[in-house]
């Protein structure tokens, strides 16, 4: 491990492949450490990568599944108990689904990876924020969500229909944008910022994994859209561009943009609160 204490330390979820993995080389090359929580090993054959696992500039912790409360419970009390700062929390693990799946919990499997698990990640990680000197979280969003018509709590968890790209997901991940603007005042009094990043179109695509795109869409993502490399520095950016002193803010292509149904932002915060505290520190995971 670097006994470099200068260094700053992103934790980043979701690093082993994708734009997770990008970011985790573009903060390597700018001299951070990196905490990296994931399902998966980094690729064996980089040897970049190994060589800083080896050196600890990244120390990697395993989660059998985020949305497993027992699994996510376990790997977060383990980075509690070995780590003593955090510079930078990205939330950035993901994923889309081609059918509509439900998690432990009985929620939409997309709305509990991508809205609700980054809550709990922050509130169980955020005394790690405070003894850290940027205090900074970014959310990764996307603006899919600017082609959803109607939303409500209800349909996030237990969606009637399920369309790829613009149903479950697109919902999930405006909700997340959503509390993350919610929150930002009370995080405010503890010194963090939060902000909420669109990476862009990016070619994530993975043989012999579903990618929960449309077949349209991921032809083009295939053909067209930026390497990963791109959404990593847009939420390098993010994080410490332009926009650094901002809280509470969507940011798309670098510039903050507008929410839409803003007014159910404290509704999904109050909702996301009260899973993180009755289930989560409740330990009420059904079975």
């Amino acid at each position: 491990m670097s006994k470099n204490q200068r260094e700053h330390i992103a934790l980043i979820t979701g690093t082993s492949n994708g734009i997770g993995l990008a970011l985790t080389r573009k903060m390597l090359s700018e001299n951070w450490q990196v905490v990296a929580l994931n399902r998966s090993d980094f690729p064996a054959e980089d040897r970049f990568l190994q060589n800083h696992l080896k050196d600890g500039r990244i120390r990697a912790y395993k989660v059998k599944d985020l949305t497993d409360y027992g699994s996510l419970r376990h790997a977060l009390e383990e980075i509690k108990s070995k780590e003593q700062r955090i510079d930078i929390l990205f939330n950035n693990a993901g994923g889309g689904l081609s059918e509509l799946r439900y998690s432990k919990q009985g929620r939409e499997l997309h709305y509990e990876l991508l809205t609700v698990v980054p809550y709990i990640i922050l509130m169980e990680l955020k005394e790690l924020l405070n003894n850290g000197s940027l205090k900074t979280v970014i959310n990764t969003s996307s603006q899919v969500f600017r082609f959803i018509k109607e939303f409500t709590i209800e349909k996030l968890e237990h969606p009637k229909t399920f369309r790829k790209m613009y149903g479950p997901y697109a919902a999930s991940k405006l909700a997340l944008s959503l509390w993350t603007q919610a929150i930002a005042p009370q995080l405010a009094m503890e010194g963090i910022k939060i902000r909420s990043v669109d990476p862009g179109i990016n070619n994530t695509l993975r043989k012999g994994k579903d990618s929960g795109l449309t077949a349209g869409f991921e032809l083009f993502m295939k053909f067209f859209s930026s390497p990963p490399t791109h959404g990593a520095n847009l939420l390098y950016e993010g994080a410490l561009g332009k926009n650094s002193n901002e809280t509470g803010v969507f940011l798309f292509k670098d510039r903050i943009a507008d929410l839409k149904f803003a007014e159910h932002a404290q509704r999904v915060l109050e909702k996301v609160s009260d899973i993180y505290s009755h289930e989560f520190l409740g330990g009420n995971v059904q079975r």
